[in-house]
């Protein structure tokens, strides 16, 4: 049994076909499917069902990737270890991060990090919550961005930054006029939310403490970007919520609608989040000081009371 032949079953795994999985790997077809065959000869089993398509992992293959993922992952450390001890800070890193958090911080940190870290080629993708949590376990992503706590025993969090919700009121809505808004006077039924699939939704609807229960005959309206729920806002049709990062590119005619709530003020947190086999910890490391370094100036909250992404509520 080899590293090698672990890392080919799992690759036939994610592809579900030997032909994809190859090319994944960078050989012949012939010689991925002659190693895992020595493989399933060396345990007596089948690994996959090659008569479904696309292919299946049968009940103890599910098993043996399971345990595969382990040992591929723990073979990487070797090489985290040799890095560590040269003191170098590099290769490929894959990052997610979710959409509510993209647009605002990935610039503030991304030519920083760039430039104080050149040998480092980041590869970054616009992921749910849901998405990065089954990459991370999988193996296909370094790190992420998110919004915490996920309360998952196979992640581990590092808060970067505490970002509180602002409400986005315009000037035809009751709540224009208050100074300061408490949670109390929100009605979920009279707000325009995200897409379900987005985490800072959750917490809006966590932060309500309801779930928007309208009959299907009233006006319902759900979208898939914070700066479409802007615009729609301007147009009447309801009040938002945004994360304070949003409304620092707001323009000034807009920030007329910023309203911020009563102290403490509800918030997410947000952090770097990474698989508990700690694999490349030297660059999640990096990453967290060029982060910690931007948004210490942008944000100064401190009176917050952290809503969580959960169904479950807060935290």
């Amino acid at each position: 049994m080899t590293i090698t032949q672990l890392y080919y079953v799992l690759a036939v795994a994610e592809n579900q076909n030997f032909t994809k999985a190859a090319e994944k790997c960078f050989v012949t077809q012939p010689t991925l499917s002659m190693q895992i065959q020595k493989l399933e000869d060396e345990l007596s089993i089948q690994i996959f069902d090659r008569s479904k398509k696309p292919i299946e992992l049968t009940d103890v293959g599910n098993k043996i990737v399971t345990q595969a993922r382990n040992i591929v992952n723990e073979s990487y450390r070797i090489q985290d270890i040799v890095d560590q001890q040269k003191g170098y800070i590099g290769g490929e890193f894959k990052l997610g991060i979710i959409p509510t958090v993209m647009p605002t911080l990935l610039p503030m940190f991304l030519k920083n990090f760039i430039k104080k870290h050149p040998k480092v080629k980041l590869k970054i993708e616009e992921l749910t919550t849901d998405e990065i949590i089954s990459r991370i376990k999988d193996g296909h992503l370094d790190a992420a961005i998110a919004a915490t706590p996920l309360e998952d025993q196979s992640i581990k969090e590092r808060v970067l930054y505490y970002e509180p919700f602002v409400s986005y009121i315009p000037k035809n809505h009751k709540l224009h006029t208050n100074k300061k808004i408490d949670i109390s006077e929100l009605d979920v039924n009279d707000m325009l939310l995200l897409e379900d699939g987005h985490c800072f939704r959750d917490g809006v609807l966590n932060l309500c403490k309801a779930l928007k229960t309208q009959p299907e005959e009233q006006f319902q309206l759900e979208s898939g970007s914070i700066e479409t729920l802007i615009k729609l806002s301007n147009e009447g049709l309801g009040m938002t919520l945004l994360p304070y990062l949003h409304t620092l590119d707001i323009n000034e005619k807009e920030k007329d609608n910023l309203h911020y709530f009563k102290e403490p003020s509800p918030a997410r947190e947000v952090s770097l989040i990474y698989h508990k086999s700690e694999l490349k910890m030297q660059i999640i490391e990096a990453l967290q000081d060029v982060i910690l370094g931007v948004v210490r100036g942008a944000i100064a909250f401190q009176d917050v009371q952290i809503i969580s992404p959960l169904a479950s509520g807060k935290k």
